[in-house]
């Protein structure tokens, strides 16, 4: 008898006026004619047909291993990530990655990924903000954040995701992040030092004079911090316009020419022209506390909010945008309560936020979490904070956003 694939090489296309036992695809196994079964026929030739019966039974033995293989090949979802992560501000640096305009924006996003690593050396990536501008899906940056650490292996990061209004040179992306260093790189800590708004009526009026102003008061803060301008390890700015964004940087780089910096248009089309800087520096001193929130004379105070926040504390919580879905005030408690809950799992309290970002989308979204986060955080010591409107968020019904960086007692 011939091998069993012999007989499926001979019999593997269907003859006219044939019919198929069994077929797998547009191949045959086995066919046969109906008209050469009759009774005589049939008889003589009984046992070769049962030959070829077990012949093909034992060479069909492979295709169903061969489908259950293909079943089992399930597309693995990303791996959700965590909404919050500790640090030892001690050891914390701050990055901010290039921007490039090549390509759509999962390319930009893996291409600034694998910047920051290289920039880090490596090192664990504690929390990425991600600005987002342009007509790309904002919400497939968090699947791409997830696939690329589970690919390395490397603990996944916190997010912040905020679409922005425009960013230079025509990109996409641009990630802020947080890694852990080795070393021990701020022995005394971190001072976190709120935006200074400058703001003028005309939505179109010139940004880098507002710019001038920001940056006029954030050096206030600085020297009310007990640093210097060597001490600053990362600047953000939001601006109302691009259009003089390279005056700003210029202005930027004057101050502060070792600090990574990053400048993102808040809205596509604002109200008003704004300004605002914030930066984060190194403490020179012990403060003998581990957290201390000042708002020093020349510096407009906020309702609500401090201007500075010093941290000692050995641990602080990092973590990422929590969402109010909805536009009612009991949505926006439910966001502060999720918020809660993040920090607690992390041994930490509402009342121990250093700094709070908040993303609103609207005037009247805005002045409700004006309202609702005196409900949770510490009246009378309030965070540092940055409350600014922005383009938009991961999700229709959102109404704003916020992250914080709270301190372990």
């Amino acid at each position: 008898m011939p091998p069993a694939h012999s007989f499926r090489t001979a019999i593997g296309r269907q003859p006219a006026g044939s019919a198929c036992l069994l077929s797998f695809g547009h191949e045959c196994v086995l066919c046969y004619n109906p008209n050469s079964m009759r009774s005589g026929r049939g008889r003589q030739t009984g046992g070769g047909v049962k030959l070829v019966l077990l012949a093909c039974s034992l060479a069909l033995a492979a295709f169903p291993q061969k489908h259950k293989k293909d079943e089992e090949q399930v597309l693995q979802l990303p791996k959700e990530l965590p909404s919050a992560v500790e640090g030892d501000p001690r050891h914390l640096s701050f990055y901010v990655t290039p921007l490039s305009s090549k390509g759509l924006l999962s390319r930009q996003v893996r291409d600034a990924l694998s910047a920051l690593n290289r920039e880090a050396r490596g090192e664990p990536i504690l929390k990425i903000r991600a600005f987002v501008a342009g007509s790309g899906d904002a919400r497939r940056v968090r699947d791409i954040v997830s696939e690329v650490f589970t690919d390395r292996k490397q603990p996944l990061p916190v997010l912040s995701l905020v679409q922005a209004g425009g960013l230079p040179d025509g990109a996409q992306v641009v990630l802020e992040a947080i890694a852990s260093d080795k070393k021990e790189i701020n022995p005394q800590g971190l001072a976190f030092l709120a935006a200074q708004p400058a703001s003028a009526e005309d939505p179109l009026g010139p940004v880098a004079p507002l710019a001038g102003k920001s940056l006029a008061a954030l050096r206030l803060a600085v020297k009310a911090a007990g640093s210097e301008p060597d001490d600053v390890v990362r600047v953000s700015c939001v601006l109302s316009s691009l259009d003089e964004g390279a005056a700003a940087r210029t202005l930027v780089d004057q101050d502060y020419p070792k600090a990574p910096a990053e400048f993102v248009q808040t809205q596509r089309a604002p109200a008003h022209s704004l300004a605002a800087c914030e930066a984060v520096a190194k403490l020179r001193s012990n403060i003998g506390m581990r957290l201390q929130l000042m708002n020093p004379e020349g510096l407009a105070a906020a309702p609500g909010a401090s201007q500075i926040a010093l941290v000692a504390s050995p641990k602080v919580v990092l973590t990422g945008t929590q969402v109010s879905f909805g536009f009612e005030d009991k949505d926006a408690r439910l966001a502060f309560q999720r918020l809660a809950k993040a920090l607690e799992q992390e041994g930490a309290t509402m009342h121990d936020v250093a700094f709070a970002h908040f993303y609103p989308l609207a005037t009247g979204i805005a002045a409700q979490v004006e309202k609702v986060r005196g409900e949770f955080f510490d009246s009378a010591h309030p965070p540092a904070s940055l409350l600014l409107l922005f383009e938009g968020l991961p999700s229709m019904n959102a109404g704003f956003a916020i992250d914080v960086v709270a301190v372990i007692p």
